[in-house]
C-alpha cells in the first residue's frame, strides 16, 4: 500500500525540469552551531552552491544571520526584542556576513552580489521589475545573489516576518522551479498527540491535518520563524505553481542529496501550472487599496466559474481607491476569494453598484464604460 504522504516519482519529475533554484538558509545554521566559525560555515555553504551551479543551474541564495552576526560581533547572548536593537544588530552584522560570502566565493572562482530588501520594494510595482531585472542581470554574468531582508531600515508593519517568506516571494519573482529551505529538521512528520511519527516525503496539498501537524519556533534564541512559516511559504509557493523542499542543513553536502533525487526531506508539491507574472504580483505582492463585497451569485461565478466580476454582484464598496488600484472581493461572510485590478474607483463603483452592466453607462453619464468592475484576466482567486 502506498502512504499517502510517500514519493512516487515526484522529485525525479520535478530536478528533471530544474532550471532555476532559490535555496534559503536560517541563521541557526550559519551561527548556531557551536564551535564550528561563521566563516567555516559559510566557506561550507559556497563549496555546495559551487557544486550545484556546476549542474548549469541559476542558484539564488536567501541568507538570514546578520541579526546573528552582529549578536556575535557586540556579544550579545540573547536576540534583541526592541526594533532599534534589532535595527542595529543587524546594520553590524550584515557587512561581516557579506565580507565572509565574497571571501568564500572568491575562493571558489566567482562573485556574489547583496540585495536587501524591504518589502515596500517588492510591493511598489515599478521597484519589484527593477528587483526581477537585476536578479537576471547578475545570474547572466555568473555572480551568486545574496538576498536578506534590510533588517535596518524595516518596522515592524510592513515586515515580511521571516526569510522563509522571502525566499518563497523570491522565487516567485524569480520564477523559480524549485525552492530549497535548509533547517535544523529532516521535514515534516506525522504527529500524533505529543509523539513525531514517519517522515512525509511529498505533501501535495495543504490540508488542516497537515497544518495541525506544523509546530511554532525551537525556542532557540536566534529563531525567528518555525515549521508554521515554512507552511506559510509551500501555501504560497504552491498556489503560484512552484515546488518547495524542506531538509536538514546542518551538513550542507544534503544539496548533492536532493539535486541526486534521494528521499529525503518534505517536498511540497506545486498546486497547478505556473501563474502568470502579472497574476503573481497581485496575488502575492500588491496591497489592496479597498473592498468588493459580492454576493453569493457573484461569488461563486468568481470563484467557481472563472467569470468577471459584474456590477450586478456587488452589494458594497469599502476603502478610498481609483480605477487600477488592487481591490479584495470578499463573500457575505468577510472572506476572500480574490484580488483583482478595479475598472472603477470606490466613487464610482458605488453608484453602480447592483446594477446591470448595460445601465452603467446610463448611470455614469457616459457611453465610455467598462461592463466589469474587475475583468477576470486581472483577478486571481486566493480561496
Amino acid at each position: 500500500m502506498v502512504h499517502q504522504y510517500q514519493d512516487t516519482g515526484e522529485r525525479a519529475r520535478i530536478l528533471k525540469n530544474c532550471r532555476r533554484i532559490v535555496i534559503k538558509v536560517g541563521t541557526q545554521l550559519l551561527t548556531g552551531l557551536g564551535a564550528v566559525s561563521e566563516a567555516d560555515r559559510i566557506d561550507k555553504l559556497v563549496g555546495a552552491l559551487t557544486r550545484v551551479r556546476g549542474r548549469e543551474l541559476d542558484v539564488i541564495l536567501v541568507s538570514s544571520g546578520a541579526i546573528g552576526a552582529g549578536m556575535a560581533v557586540l556579544g550579545t547572548s540573547r536576540r534583541p526584542t526592541s526594533l532599534p536593537l534589532l535595527q542595529a544588530h543587524a546594520a553590524v552584522g550584515q557587512s561581516r556576513l557579506m565580507y565572509h560570502y565574497e571571501t568564500a566565493c572568491a575562493n571558489h572562482g566567482f562573485h556574489c552580489a547583496q540585495l536587501l530588501l524591504t518589502a515596500a520594494d517588492v510591493q511598489h510595482r515599478e521597484r519589484h521589475l527593477n528587483v526581477t531585472s537585476c536578479l537576471d542581470a547578475l545570474l547572466c554574468k555568473g555572480v551568486l545573489p545574496v538576498i536578506n531582508e534590510n533588517d535596518s531600515v524595516s518596522v515592524d508593519e510592513i515586515r515580511f516576518g521571516d526569510n522563509d517568506i522571502l525566499a518563497a516571494l523570491v522565487a516567485t519573482m524569480a520564477h523559480a522551479d524549485l525552492t530549497v529551505i535548509l533547517t535544523k529538521v529532516d521535514g515534516m512528520h506525522e504527529r500524533g498527540g505529543s509523539n513525531t511519527g514517519r517522515r512525509l516525503s511529498v505533501i501535495p496539498k495543504l490540508t488542516d491535518a497537515v497544518r495541525g501537524m506544523a509546530g511554532g519556533t525551537d525556542g532557540n534564541p536566534l529563531s525567528v520563524g518555525g515549521m508554521t512559516s515554512k507552511l506559510r511559504a509551500a501555501e504560497l509557493l504552491m498556489k503560484a505553481g512552484e515546488n518547495l523542499w524542506i531538509a536538514d542543513g546542518r551538513d550542507f553536502g544534503v544539496l548533492d542529496r536532493i539535486l541526486a533525487g534521494e528521499d529525503i526531506g518534505t517536498l511540497f508539491l506545486a498546486a497547478s501550472s505556473k501563474m502568470a507574472s502579472h497574476k503573481r504580483f497581485l496575488a502575492f505582492f500588491s496591497g489592496p487599496a479597498g473592498e468588493l463585497v459580492v454576493d453569493p451569485g457573484a461569488a461563486t461565478a468568481v470563484a467557481e466559474k472563472g467569470r468577471s466580476l459584474l456590477p450586478s454582484g456587488i452589494v458594497e464598496v469599502r476603502g478610498s481607491f481609483e480605477r487600477g488600484d488592487t481591490v479584495r472581493i470578499l463573500d457575505l461572510r468577510g472572506v476572500e476569494i480574490a484580488k483583482g485590478v478595479t475598472n472603477y474607483g470606490a466613487v464610482d463603483a458605488t453608484r453602480i453598484r447592483g446594477a446591470k452592466s448595460h445601465d452603467v453607462g446610463r448611470i455614469l453619464g457616459t457611453a465610455a464604460c467598462y461592463e466589469e468592475v474587475v475583468h477576470r484576466n486581472y483577478l486571481v482567486l486566493t480561496r
